[in-house]
């Protein structure tokens, strides 16, 4: 549903701004440090953490709080509803909590089109019929995507139709 991208989104942000972002997600190892000049803890799929991930975030969180640097963290269901220790599942839950909703069809077309014109691209209805039907429907992966057919079609020196499609996805399995 994006939580994902709405880290990364935060992230560049952040970076934008000349901050420093420690991140760490699920297959990130331990140990996780905050770094003098981080400016801000992104902490992604929180439900997968592992006993010594959930210790490293915990242990971020405290670091964090001295610092008066914010955190960032995202998981599958509410913290409270997170098979997690105690005092992350708490700490998860200090601020502010959002549930985000998977977007439907449509406004995931319409994403899709935004991001393509905010890249030049222009996506015929036919393009996103074809996504839509053919590849996983997870906005992640469809933004990925994006990206692939971009650099596919200016490579190609091709507008983004369904053969160019066609072409990308074939060379690529």
């Amino acid at each position: 549903c994006g939580k994902t991208h709405l880290l990364r989104a935060a992230a560049g942000a952040a970076r934008q701004r000349g901050g420093r972002v420690a991140a760490f997600d699920a297959n990130s190892r331990v140990p996780w440090n905050l770094g003098e000049t981080d400016r801000l803890i992104v902490l992604d799929d929180c439900e997968c953490y592992d006993a010594l991930q959930q210790h490293a975030a915990f242990a971020l969180f405290v670091e964090a709080a001295s610092a008066a640097v914010p955190v960032l963290a995202a998981g599958r269901l509410p913290p409270t509803d997170l098979a997690l220790r105690d005092d992350l599942r708490s700490r998860l839950g200090w601020g502010l909590v959002f549930q985000l909703v998977a977007p439907t069809d449509a406004q995931v077309r319409a994403l899709l089109q935004q991001e393509a014109r905010h890249r030049g691209i222009a996506l015929g209805d036919d393009v996103l019929d074809y996504l839509q039907h053919r590849c996983a429907r997870d906005l992640s992966h469809l933004m990925t995507l994006l990206d692939r057919l971009d650099r596919y079609s200016l490579a190609a020196k091709r507008s983004v139709t369904v053969p160019l499609v066609r072409q990308m996805l074939s060379a690529n399995t």
